[in-house]
């Protein structure tokens, strides 16, 4: 297995507050690890432990071979990171941008406009390249920044909620712009509170809460830990919603729900030989479906269950993301 990223037994704390509690992650080689948690669960700091902007105060963490504490320099040579809000200057131009930061990473002068035209291209913000990065949308900044983590090629990039604030338009595009980086081969770290955007994205996740991993695993193992699907049925004529959900109740064994507005009737099951019964059933009753399925459970579910609490909400008396943690 090629590990990217290996860290073992990462502890940091801030006064009172135990911001990393013995986090051990791994990631291998061009796959996206989705780190997902409430702020204050100690995402924003595991991502700088592993950049070099903090050191843990025991354990171990590693990126591309080197050690985040002895071989810092040679840690950050190989890492490019995407914090929470743009970090480009506004009154800059988005080609201006692009160059200052080559420049600073010490490319020639003609090698980092060049490096800032194939960066536009690809970002597609070729025509833009000639505006101040002021008159940009949400999206368009959030993709000029992730085009200026990539400057120097690096084999790590770190995603520290990079879609924050984004409609959904604008998020579809920085997801496009991931996968993209993804298949050229770079390794990313993903922090996101958006458990939609893991379950797009991660090949595999960890969920972090009070400075632990409380769980790891792909989308679909994590959602195999619930334990239960949810079977979902709309009667294709409105009358017969009342028939049709005590028929499903008779079957599950349990209280379904119904919406009043659509007439879908849900209930969780964990017979798989429901849906068969349930098909019969309405062959016999003469009762036409608009929709019907079971579908596993989605990983705001797999969180709660996991957690106790909703992703987007604080874990009690832990810095919040962010901060100096």
């Amino acid at each position: 297995m090629d590990e990217v990223i290996r860290t073992d037994g990462l502890r940091k704390r801030f006064g009172e507050t135990q911001a990393l509690d013995g986090v051990g992650i791994a990631v291998e080689r061009a796959t996206v690890l989705g780190v997902l948690g409430p702020n204050g669960a100690g995402k924003t700091t595991a991502v700088r432990v592993l950049a070099t902007l903090a050191k843990p105060d025991s354990g171990r963490a590693e990126v591309c071979g080197y050690d985040v504490v002895k071989d810092a320099a040679r840690v950050r040579a190989k890492i490019g990171l995407t914090g929470q809000y743009a970090s480009v200057d506004e009154e800059l131009t988005g080609t201006q941008n692009l160059i200052m930061i080559a420049r600073l990473l010490d490319f020639g002068r003609a090698e980092a406009k060049a490096r800032a035209r194939e960066l536009l291209t690809r970002f597609r913000l070729t025509e833009a390249g000639t505006r101040a990065v002021k008159t940009y949308s949400g999206g368009m900044r959030r993709r000029l920044d992730l085009a200026a983590s990539l400057i120097n090629r690096p084999d790590v990039i770190y995603l520290d909620e990079p879609t924050t604030g984004l409609d959904p338009r604008a998020r579809n595009e920085v997801w496009d712009t991931v996968r993209a980086v993804v298949a050229d081969g770079a390794t990313v770290l993903l922090t996101t509170q958006y458990l939609e955007e893991a379950d797009a994205l991660a090949d595999r996740i960890v969920v972090f809460d009070h400075g632990r991993v409380i769980a790891e695993g792909t989308s679909g193992e994590l959602k195999g830990r619930v334990g239960r699907q949810t079977l979902a049925v709309r009667a294709a004529e409105p009358y017969r919603v009342g028939q049709l959900a005590a028929i499903v109740a008779e079957l599950s064994g349990g209280r379904p729900d119904v919406q009043e507005t659509t007439g879908l009737v849900t209930v969780p099951v964990s017979d798989p030989g429901v849906m068969g019964a349930l098909v019969r059933r309405l062959d016999e009753t003469s009762i036409g479906v608009a929709e019907l399925a079971v579908r596993m459970p989605s990983l705001d579910e797999v969180f709660l269950t996991l957690t106790g609490h909703a992703a987007e909400e604080p874990a009690g008396g832990l810095v919040r993301e962010g901060s100096p943690a």
